[in-house]
């Protein structure tokens, strides 16, 4: 049956604010070093600048797919729109690191909006048998804003500067919002438990994912380990509240009692938090070790999000005919093998065998990415896709968190306040080296949750 005008439309707006945040972030990791340059920033600074958006965003992420549920995703899904492209004028025009870094936080919140609503957006106007294959392609808009971004983003930055980066985020912001208020219908009203918002979950919440994020960035002071620590119990007293309370933020209960959506949810997890320092750690590599260009460094990166942004529709496809669980632990395996391989990379390491791995890695989160997430929009039913939405988003960002935070903690050892381009070589080698061990390993705890999930029920 073919899809109608309607199910046209909600795909297209979706795959282009997917393709927009992606862009922007791959872009920005091209631009850093120029970035830092600019501002004198060190290491730690500077990691932030990617740090701020995404602890934005995950403070956000679970509240939202609770809204969208109460008051409908649509409107929020415009909302945040507006929010992202403000804060990208903001980004453009800051005169200083901090501003720029108080500026991204903004523009993590208004990506959040969109994230989270999105997908949910995108799964109610599809039914059972198609999910699959619509998820797919939203998820390779998300990676052919992962590819043309280094590349893009390599070419503003040495040709315009790395503020043109952001002025071409709020162009796409704007265009992106005059398209979902033609297009985007309003919401229909999903009946199914009573409209009431968990003021204090999220606040408790949104305290201790700050709380844990920031206090990483000054390990090893005794001030960082005393805000990691405030994190994680802030953060367990949070899953206890939400445990008892009647209309949770977070349904614990989806996580404790259905093993098909908790372990999808936490393999997510684990293959974001292993994978989310490639790109980091390899666009300062490229440019600092190999001494390539923004440009040329964009255009080895591209390598990874191209072959995802290829072969997610076709494994979502697939994935609505076979178990996804099996294409899932293959990817998890193959992302665990090419993270190994990162960690070996020298100042020799010629450029072809590195877009070889990059290659595989791509392959591998392309067979985990999509039949992941149709497997977790599959286990719960119409009235909690928001929140179901919210969730795997927040896997997504509280990996990639924990991946900068992996990140943060190398860079404080081995750098401590040094800036990129100032410390050693060879201190940098063994930085990148011992990350990419400990991201590999990371990575091989995913496979027992990905197989073991579980098959999901056809509709």
């Amino acid at each position: 049956m073919p899809w109608s005008k309607k199910q046209l439309s909600t795909l297209l707006i979706v795959s282009i604010t997917s393709y927009m945040g992606t862009f922007l972030i791959s872009s920005i990791n091209i631009a850093l070093p120029a970035i830092e340059k600019s501002f004198t920033l060190n290491a730690i600074s500077l990691s932030w600048i990617i740090t701020s958006f995404l602890v934005a965003t995950g403070m956000f992420l679970l509240p939202v797919g609770r809204l969208g549920d109460i008051s409908g995703n649509a409107r929020l899904f415009k909302l945040g729109l507006i929010i992202f492209t403000l804060a990208s004028l903001l980004c453009a025009v800051s005169p200083s690191g901090t501003w720029l870094i108080a500026a991204r936080f903004v523009q993590g919140v208004g990506s959040a909006f969109t994230n989270t609503t999105g997908q949910a957006i995108l799964v109610a106007n599809f039914p059972a048998r198609n999910r699959g294959q619509v998820i797919g392609i939203s998820v390779a808009s998300v990676y052919t804003g992962l590819a043309t971004g280094p590349f893009i983003g390599g070419f503003l930055t040495q040709t315009m500067g790395w503020h043109s980066l952001f002025y071409v985020a709020a162009v796409l912001g704007i265009l992106s919002a005059v398209v979902a208020f033609a297009f985007l219908e309003k919401d229909v009203v999903v009946h199914g438990g009573k409209k009431v918002f968990d003021l204090r979950g999220t606040f408790v919440f949104m305290l201790g994912l700050f709380a844990l994020v920031y206090g990483s960035s000054h390990i090893p002071s005794s001030s960082g380990w005393t805000l990691m620590v405030f994190g994680v119990i802030t953060l367990t007293l949070f899953w206890i509240i939400e445990n008892r309370v009647t209309y949770p933020m977070l349904e614990t209960r989806l996580f404790t009692h259905n093993k098909l959506f908790g372990f999808s949810n936490l393999a997510a997890l684990i293959n974001y938090t292993a994978t989310s320092g490639i790109v980091f750690f390899l666009s300062l590599y490229l440019q600092k070790i190999q001494g390539l260009s923004p440009r040329d460094a964009g255009a080895v990166i591209i390598a990874q999000p191209v072959v995802m942004a290829l072969f997610s529709p076709v494994v979502g496809r697939l994935s609505d005919k076979i178990q996804p669980r099996y294409f899932a632990t293959l990817g998890m395996g193959m992302c665990s093998v090419g993270l190994f391989g990162i960690s070996f990379f020298t100042a020799t390491t010629p450029l072809w065998s590195i877009v070889l791995i990059l290659v595989w890695e791509g392959l591998g989160f392309a067979f985990f990415s999509s039949p992941n997430m149709n497997t977790i929009m599959s286990s719960v039913d119409k009235s909690r896709y928001g929140q179901a939405s919210g969730t795997a988003s927040s896997m997504r960002i509280f990996g990639q968190i924990a991946g900068m935070t992996v990140v943060t903690f190398f860079f404080a050892f081995y750098f401590g306040d040094s800036t990129v381009t100032g410390v050693d070589d060879t201190v940098f080698l063994t930085a990148m080296k011992w990350g990419f061990i400990t991201f590999a390993l990371i990575s091989l705890a995913g496979i027992y949750f990905s197989f073991t999930r579980g098959n999901m029920e056809r509709q």
